[in-house]
C-alpha cells in the first residue's frame, strides 16, 4: 500500500521523499528509487490523482510544442517575422502562418505585423537545435491591441491562470480588464487605468504568494477589499 509523505502544494527540496510504495507515479520533477518517489527540484508538490509532479518556484521559459505564448516582433524578413519569446530562443512566424490573406511576392510585411507588435501565437515545432516555429492559425491567435504587457515568472503562470481558468476569470471580473496570459510569462492587459493597476497588483500578489495555501480565497478577499475601497 502506498503512503503519501507530503501534502498538495507543499514546498519541497531536491532529494526529499514524496511517497513510498507503488500506488503513486512519478511525474515531472520526480523520479522513483525502488519504492520511493523523490523530488529532483525545489518547488510545489502537485498531487494529480496518483501522479506526483513538482511545479518549480523559479526558472526560465523553454519553448515547447503546443504552448500558447505572446511574442514580440523584433525583425521582419523577406519570408515572415521573427519574435522574441521571452526566452533565449526567438521564433519564426512565416507568411503563411502569420496571416490568412494572400501576400504577393515582395510585399511590405510590416503592413501586417511590424516591429514592437505583440502577437498571440502557438508553437508547432521546436527542433533539437531549439529553432522555434509558431503559427497564428487557430482559435484565439491574434495581434494584440493597445494595452500593457508585463512579465511574470513563467513557472507561476499555472497559478495565475488557476484551475480551469478560475483565477484569471476572477481578476477579469473584478477589474473589468481584458487579459491574455502567455505560457512564456508575458501577460497582456487592457482596461481602464485603474483596472489595469489593480490587475497588475493582483497578478504580482499571486506571483509572490503562489506557494501559500488557500491562495484563491486570499486573492478573492484582496480584490473585494480593493473594490470596496474604490467605492468609498
Amino acid at each position: 500500500m502506498g503512503n503519501l509523505l507530503v501534502k498538495d502544494k507543499q514546498v519541497v527540496v531536491p532529494g526529499e521523499e514524496l511517497a513510498s510504495g507503488m500506488d503513486y507515479l512519478p511525474g515531472n520533477g520526480t523520479y522513483r528509487d525502488n519504492e520511493t518517489i523523490i523530488s529532483t527540484r525545489l518547488g510545489l508538490v502537485n498531487v494529480d490523482g496518483r501522479a506526483l509532479k513538482i511545479i518549480p518556484l523559479s526558472g526560465e521559459y523553454l519553448p515547447k510544442k503546443n504552448d500558447i505564448i505572446i511574442g514580440k516582433v523584433i525583425d521582419v524578413t523577406l519570408n515572415g517575422w521573427r519574435l522574441d519569446t521571452n526566452s533565449a530562443y526567438s521564433a519564426l512566424l512565416s507568411m503563411k502562418d502569420g496571416t490568412s490573406e494572400f501576400i504577393a511576392r515582395g510585399a511590405d510585411l510590416t503592413q501586417y505585423h511590424t516591429f514592437g507588435d505583440y502577437l498571440v501565437v502557438k508553437i508547432f515545432n521546436v527542433t533539437s537545435q531549439k529553432l522555434v516555429d509558431v503559427t497564428m492559425r487557430g482559435p484565439g491567435m491574434r495581434k494584440l491591441g493597445p494595452g500593457r504587457v508585463i512579465k511574470v515568472n513563467p513557472t507561476k503562470v499555472p497559478r495565475i491562470i488557476g484551475k480551469q481558468g478560475s483565477m484569471i476569470s476572477m481578476i477579469k471580473q473584478h477589474t473589468d480588464c481584458q487579459i491574455t496570459v502567455g505560457q512564456n510569462g508575458l501577460i497582456w492587459l487592457s482596461g481602464s487605468p485603474k483596472g489595469e493597476v489593480e490587475a497588475v497588483e493582483t497578478i504580482r500578489k499571486i506571483e509572490n504568494e503562489s506557494h501559500v495555501s488557500g491562495l484563491t480565497d486570499r486573492i478573492q478577499k484582496f480584490l473585494e477589499t480593493r473594490s470596496k475601497g474604490a467605492q468609498k
